[in-house]
């Protein structure tokens, strides 16, 4: 059976912007005996977790927009492991389960929790995300209702659920179809993913931009038909839109933005058609300017996305029936212990080539 041998260990950041590896809690000791575990919890042998942007953004900048690292802060929120001690409470859950962990801790009091959109809980306690620390830990109590079971899919695949959530929740929302033209603005792990799936979803054509021809050429090795489009400096927002509608054979109807950057979401209002929608799927400045008279002129919806909701069920489903393969994603793997070196190499991608970083862990 599973136990804890290590020390547990966790991956910090603070407001100074340092980053290292020291000593976390729950305690070997505390796992052992379970004294640590509350009423509905679970404690889980971290296994893999990947990078995600935001955890460099909070290392580097401190914050992401209202959210502030004021703290010792632990990273890390796209996690899977296994099951290696279970709160008297919990009956879905054993000991020996290899699960993919939701970050989520909500309330199930207010609206957003109650009509099933809890990504917007106004007590949302997010791991990751400051003051709650995140799951870059040897060791990690959670909640069991948010350990989704995965069966012998690998610890890395586990992993890689959480991003590709967000990949899902903005295609639903986005309403991709058969058929559907569509732009994914920015080729990094989420634009990847969200170019599997509305590969899968037969989207046609699919284009994809970016500044970094060798995240075009991945995107290219995981979904030959995909058009792509680097963005070069100096291009305006109008150029950049008539040449991605040139490349697509004509105005796309649906963008998918999921760089967060301004210029970038600009020239998708300019790439899709009257009547189209711009769905920002990713995280960027607090504050930005749009081209509001070309989004009102041509009756453009722009849509946003925060996390997700009711997605992992579908996400592990379109990973086990390999629908979704998202392996060649992976470019780089540290252990716990080398996770500077990991953060380093992933905030360094135009060098590095990173594109999805996993950090790794032993019991």
């Amino acid at each position: 059976m599973p136990s804890a041998n290590k020390e547990n260990i966790g991956v910090y950041c603070n407001p100074a912007h340092d980053l290292w590896v020291k000593q976390s809690g729950p305690s070997v000791e505390e796992v052992k005996s379970g004294q640590a575990l509350k009423e509905g919890e679970v404690t889980i042998a971290i296994k893999s977790t990947g990078i995600c942007g935001s955890d460099i953004h909070f290392w580097r900048n401190g914050r992401i927009g209202p959210m502030v690292v004021e703290h010792d802060h632990i990273l890390g929120h796209e996690s899977a492991g296994e099951i290696i001690a279970v709160h008297p409470s919990v009956k879905n859950l054993n000991v020996g389960d290899r699960v993919a962990v939701e970050p989520s801790q909500i309330c199930n009091k207010c609206e957003p929790c109650l009509t099933g959109r809890y990504n917007g809980c106004l007590e949302m306690r997010f791991m990751s995300t400051p003051p709650v620390d995140g799951l870059l830990r040897r060791y990690v109590n959670h909640s069991a209702v948010w350990c989704h079971k995965i069966g012998d899919m690998s610890y890395e695949d586990g992993a890689m659920l959480e991003p590709l959530s967000v990949s899902l929740a903005g295609m639903e929302r986005a309403k991709i179809a058969l058929g559907d033209p569509v732009l994914i603005c920015g080729a990094g792990p989420i634009g990847l993913m969200t170019l599997l799936g509305c590969a899968a979803a037969g989207a046609e054509p699919i284009v994809i931009t970016d500044i970094d021809q060798n995240r075009l050429d991945v995107a290219k090795e995981i979904c030959p038909r995909v058009r792509t489009y680097k963005v070069e400096p100096g291009v305006s927002m109008e150029e950049a839109g008539a040449h991605i509608s040139k490349l697509a054979g004509g105005p796309l109807s649906t963008a998918l933005e999921c760089s967060g950057v301004e210029s970038s979401i600009a020239s998708a209002i300019y790439s899709v058609k009257f009547g189209g929608k711009v769905f920002v799927i990713g995280v960027g400045k607090p504050d930005i300017q749009i081209p509001f008279m070309r989004l009102s002129t041509q009756e453009i919806d722009l849509q946003f996305q925060y996390r997700y909701a009711n997605t992992w069920p579908r996400a592990i489903r379109l990973v086990q029936s390999g629908v979704l393969d998202m392996k060649r994603l992976v470019t780089h793997r540290f252990s716990l212990e080398d996770a500077v070196k990991a953060f380093e190499t992933s905030a360094a991608s135009a060098k590095t080539g990173a594109i999805k970083v996993l950090i790794q862990s032993e019991v």
